[in-house]
């Protein structure tokens, strides 16, 4: 097993090779004045079960497209040098919400980009909490796994849960109900108890969002809107407010990716919205210090990623690793 990280993925890559208790294999990565760039590896990967480390969030040094290029040309050229089997481990993949057409002549971004990644040979892609698992798992051809925030979140949820009081999980939007409905249940095996579930009415034209209407009982409870990823932070205000309005006692946004965008800092900012919690698959580095100080929770995914692979390279089960507590 050998395990590569590429720069901008350095630290990530890094903690995933701790918890797995291995060192990362050397690769040599130049940028030319041009804007062209080469990675190749300094060890030998012939018949080696070799995984690849890198997000494809933009930013700060490199965009979406810098960063898919390079781990492309990289995946490509050690099918050249003979490994045996080529898993791409990518914490945060681009393009995972243009995934249908919902316009007239729209792109499928998803799938071009699946197609990109089985053109150099990859056997494998491992990643965390896309927009949509089904349209995922449709648009590549080669072998997916997809890991989920529950067993990272719900220690979290059992410590808010263990204040008192009455948990509902809600989704901030309809798309998101099965995915919010999947936490829930993780959690009431984990809790040992039932909770109660919500969500929010969402509609979207012309760029604005809009809806303010909340299904299910959330007066006097503390709320986790589920997500899988923060951009803008608009929709987790918007929840929270909605919340909030009816009676909540505090609410909670709880989302895989944080990519904190725009006006992200003062959408979390917001009062009616109480903690934020992401995992590390994008570093917040958007955000100002003192926002993530007292606001903003940022926890590890890279031991979840460790267990994946190593299970992965063994002939393990992901779906044990991803079942909920006995």
């Amino acid at each position: 097993m050998k395990l590569f990280a590429l720069d901008a993925s350095r630290a990530f890559g890094e903690a995933v090779a701790d918890a797995l208790g291995l060192p990362l294999a050397a690769q040599e990565e130049r940028a030319f004045e041009d804007g062209e760039h080469k990675v190749r590896p300094l060890e030998g990967v012939r018949g080696a079960d070799v995984y690849v480390v890198q997000g494809l969030h933009g930013g700060p040094d490199q965009s979406v497209h810098d960063k898919l290029c390079r781990l492309l040309f990289f995946l490509a050229c050690l099918r050249d040098q003979g490994a045996a089997r080529l898993t791409a481990v990518v914490p945060y993949l681009a393009y995972g919400r243009k995934d249908r057409r919902t316009k007239p002549r729209d792109p499928v971004t998803t799938r071009y980009v699946a197609q990109l990644f089985e053109a150099v040979g990859l056997d494998r892609v491992v990643t965390l909490e896309v927009h949509n698992v089904v349209a995922f798992e449709n648009a590549f051809r080669c072998e997916t796994v997809h890991l989920d925030t529950r067993p990272i979140f719900a220690p979290l949820a059992r410590a808010l849960a263990a204040g008192g009081g009455e948990i509902v999980v809600a989704s901030p939007d309809p798309g998101g109900v099965k995915r919010a409905q999947l936490f829930r249940e993780y959690l009431e095996a984990d809790l040992g108890r039932p909770l109660d579930g919500a969500f929010l009415e969402k509609r979207r034209s012309a760029g604005v969002v809009s809806g303010e209407r909340v299904v299910g009982e959330v007066e006097g409870r503390t709320v986790l809107v589920i997500d899988d990823l923060i951009s803008t932070g608009g929709t987790m205000a918007r929840a929270a407010r909605a919340c909030r309005a009816l009676g909540a006692r505090e609410v909670h946004a709880l989302a895989a990716h944080g990519l904190f965008v725009g006006e992200a800092a003062k959408a979390l900012a917001e009062p009616d919205l109480g903690r934020t919690v992401v995992t590390d698959s994008v570093p917040p580095f958007r955000l100002p210090p003192a926002l993530l100080a007292e606001r903003v929770q940022v926890v590890a995914a890279a031991p979840l990623f460790a267990a994946a692979l190593r299970r992965l390279h063994e002939g393990g089960s992901i779906s044990e690793l991803m079942a909920p507590p006995d």
